[in-house]
């Protein structure tokens, strides 16, 4: 419930703060054109980002491996396309962190403990 009343309440005041003071700072139009830049430049990055995790997740799968780390690089991937997609300088940056590689490496860590908290605790299901 905390981490919901987080997403809802706090994360997009601080966005529209940001936003303020980039529009003081910058202007409105370098703020909206700057917007419009990183949701472009997002996708893009997501894309190629994806379409590669899928080739090597694929190339996993044709030499019997389980391609969980693939699974992993996707996750991060999607999560960090759609936010570069949302409005907001906060959460381009979180964005562009789970969709440069090397970040990536570096959060993927914290992915998997949540998701094996959230096993644990059965709040995910592993359906085989």
């Amino acid at each position: 419930m905390r981490l919901l009343m987080l997403l809802i309440i706090v994360i997009p005041a601080l966005e529209i703060g940001v936003f303020i003071l980039s529009g003081r700072t910058i202007g409105t139009i370098p703020t909206i054109l700057l917007i419009i830049l990183t949701g472009v430049l997002g996708a893009w990055l997501a894309k190629k980002q994806g379409l590669e995790t899928l080739r090597n997740a694929q190339q996993q799968m044709q030499f019997g491996q389980i391609p969980g780390a693939a699974l992993i690089d996707g996750i991060c991937i999607l999560i960090g396309g759609l936010l570069l997609l949302t409005p907001g300088f906060i959460s381009d940056i979180v964005g562009f962190l789970l969709l440069i590689p090397t970040t990536r490496n570096k959060i993927k860590p914290l992915f998997l403990f949540v998701i094996k908290k959230m096993i644990d605790k059965n709040q995910f299901t592993i359906i085989r």
